[in-house]
């Protein structure tokens, strides 16, 4: 009578980790963009299934640039960044290369005379300020701020304040703000380079602050950079007021709306009323070629058209 052959030990169940680790998640780019070295382009980012995934996503497309936001941009706050998923994020994007900035919350409101929504929008900007700084992100973008009715000269001396109180509750951070032009739809303020120049030469450390322009926004707020001639006048402007240097970075959006509508809509590049030739000015331009430059315009969840976007740069960029 044969023997029963013995029992096979089962091997001990893996453990499988909680996070992954950051290498995995930085995956070999699908090569859909061919971005020469040293240009930062890409889009804003998704950082849905962790703030890591971002890394991933911006890989997949080829951006050697991306911007994110820190945290659900539809609420005012988020349960406290595990310093865990901030490492992992961290580490992921030092082995990417990949520049990486944030946008905070369009809830937001420092020039709010109310002063309930004055103190949250307070609140709310220092807790996005204290995750970009766990993130080590270099800086935010933000909207000034809406004076709602109180006039332009109250609203601005309301931001001005705001980011005082947003300086003292940071102290230390080396996470920059960059105020945004924005088209100056409806009560909205910062849709003219003189609105951030003042807010930046009225608060106490200017070091902790710079711009970021919008080409949409700056479009429909009026500065023509849809034509050579306009494009240098608003560039020159923006050296004149602000200093170039102190662009911290660019959004490549085109508009839906004609020149100084003061609407806030982006279009895809080239099928707007500015056209490609502002874009393709702007990637050629040697005063911007350290300058993160990001898309913000209309996309499906696979971010296709961001790469069809920046793919209409490729033959002008060097």
């Amino acid at each position: 009578m044969k023997a029963k052959p013995a029992p096979k030990k089962k091997s001990a169940p893996a453990i499988e980790s909680k996070t992954r680790r950051a290498d995995d998640l930085v995956e070999k780019p699908a090569t859909l963009l061919k971005i020469p070295e040293g240009e930062l382009l890409g889009a804003h980012t998704s950082t849905s299934g962790g703030v890591a995934q971002a890394v991933t996503r911006a890989l997949g497309c080829g951006f050697t640039a991306a911007q994110i936001f820190v945290k659900n941009n539809k609420q005012w706050f988020a349960p406290v960044l595990r310093e865990e998923e901030a490492a992992q994020f961290r580490k992921a994007r030092k082995v990417s290369g990949i520049y990486f900035f944030a946008h905070n919350s369009y809830l937001v409101n420092l020039g709010s005379q109310d002063a309930e929504m004055f103190s949250m929008s307070v609140r709310a900007m220092i807790a996005e300020l204290e995750r970009a700084e766990a993130l080590d992100l270099p800086f935010i973008v933000m909207h000034p701020g809406s004076h709602g009715g109180a006039g332009e000269e109250a609203g601005l001396k309301r931001i001005a304040q705001g980011l005082d109180e947003i300086v003292r509750g940071t102290a230390g951070f080396h996470c920059r703000m960059a105020l945004e032009i924005t088209a100056g739809q409806g009560k909205s303020l910062g849709y003219r380079l003189e609105h951030l120049q003042w807010i930046i030469e009225n608060i106490s450390e200017e070091k902790r602050f710079g711009a970021c322009l919008d080409t949409a926004h700056l479009y429909a707020a009026g500065y023509n950079v849809k034509n050579r001639e306009g494009y240098e006048e608003t560039m020159n402007q923006v050296d004149k007021l602000l200093g170039m240097k102190s662009v911290l970075g660019l959004h490549l959006n085109d508009s839906k709306v004609p020149l100084g509508k003061r609407v806030d809509r982006h279009a895809h590049l080239g099928e707007g009323e500015i056209g490609i030739d502002c874009f393709r000015w702007i990637v050629q331009d040697l005063r911007w070629k350290s300058t993160p430059k990001v898309l913000e315009t209309p996309k499906s969840e696979d971010m296709h058209e961001d790469v069809e976007n920046l793919q209409k740069l490729a033959p002008y960029l060097r």
